[in-house]
């Protein structure tokens, strides 16, 4: 049986709106600037245990802003 995880995550503060969905999915990995309230990707490279509240992050986010490759792990 094999598992899906995440392998690697990015975001693109240009198209981020603030919203925050992110930080409140999956804080461990995303956090909020403080001056102008854009996504800060604090784990580019999250562990499987975070794999599904980053995937939860990016259904949630309304602008489109963050990406993620997947890959089969045994």
């Amino acid at each position: 049986m094999s598992q899906v995880g995440v392998a690697r995550v990015a975001v693109d503060r240009g198209r981020c709106c603030g919203s925050g969905n992110c930080v409140v999915a999956a804080p461990e990995v995303f956090d909020q600037d403080d001056t102008d309230g854009l996504v800060l990707l604090r784990q580019p490279e999250p562990t499987p245990e975070a794999a599904e509240r980053v995937r939860r992050a990016v259904e949630v986010c309304p602008a489109g802003a963050i990406r993620l490759t997947s890959t089969t792990q045994p």
